[in-house]
Formats: structure tokens, sequence, C-alpha cells
């Protein structure tokens, strides 16, 4: 019969505290990073585009039906609000690669530290599974004193 704890030894020898990777990524951010988040989480939503298309609403309806000495942005052309609409594009283009990129990382992050639990949790029900089985053989080899 084998008595054997060395299995839950090692594991208990192995074992290491789980990470909470959401921690660890917001410690890591810097404030440009955290910036760039920030506006990668918001850009995305309903309520941006709902700005957005009112802000183009507005500013067309005012330089189109507004009297000739209120409007600001000549009818066709809109030439000022072409400018600040592609402004705003070249500039959050790049910040939603960048809020991206961290997404990303955040992403593989996260897969790693589920593979360190899985693993643990893998290493975990092999000790459990042996201790099992020893306990099966204990059972037998006290039953077979119980029958002598």
């Amino acid at each position: 019969m084998k008595h054997s704890i060395t299995p839950l030894a090692e594991l208990r020898k192995n074992i290491k505290p789980i990470r909470n990777i959401n921690i660890e990524h917001l410690k890591r951010l810097s404030a440009l990073d955290r910036l760039a988040y920030f506006i990668t989480q918001y850009v995305g939503t309903m309520g941006f585009f709902l700005i957005i298309f009112l802000w183009t609403i507005l500013w067309l309806g005012w330089n189109i039906f507004m009297p000739a000495e209120s409007r600001f942005d000549p009818y066709p052309a809109f030439v000022l609000w072409l400018f600040i609409s592609n402004m705003i594009q070249i500039f959050l283009m790049p910040l939603l690669l960048v809020g991206q990129n961290l997404q990303g990382r955040y992403s593989e992050a996260r897969a790693e530290a589920d593979f360190e639990v899985n693993t643990q949790a893998e290493k975990e029900i092999g000790a459990i599974l042996i201790h099992l089985e020893n306990q099966n053989e204990l059972i037998l080899e006290i039953l077979q004193h119980v029958k002598k």
C-alpha cells in the first residue's frame, strides 16, 4: 500500500498566490495610457455618436436655415465644419489605436493569468485524485482487517 503524501506536499510547496490582473494592469498604466484608454472606451459608444450627430445637425442646420448675417460657415461648402471634423478624426485615430493596443495587452495578461489559474487547478485536481486513490486503498486494507 502506498501512503504517499508527496504530491500534496509538493502542491502546497508550489502554490503561488492568485494574481489580480486588473490591479496589476491599472498600476502599469501611465497618465497618458489612462487618457488613451478612457478615450477608447467612450468614443465607441452611442453617446459619443449622438453628440457628434447632434453637433453636425445643429451646425449644418444653423448655417443653412439661419439669416445670412448669422451664418458663420457658408453653405454648401461648410469649410469650417469639414476642417473641425477632419481634425477630430485625425486626433482620434492614433488615440484609438493606442487604446486598442492597451486593451490588447490587458487581454493577453488576462489570458496568461487564466492559464496560470487553470494550470494550478489541474495540479490540485491531480493531487486530490491521488489522495482519493490512497483513501480507497486504505479503506480496502481496513476492510480486509475487519473481515479477519
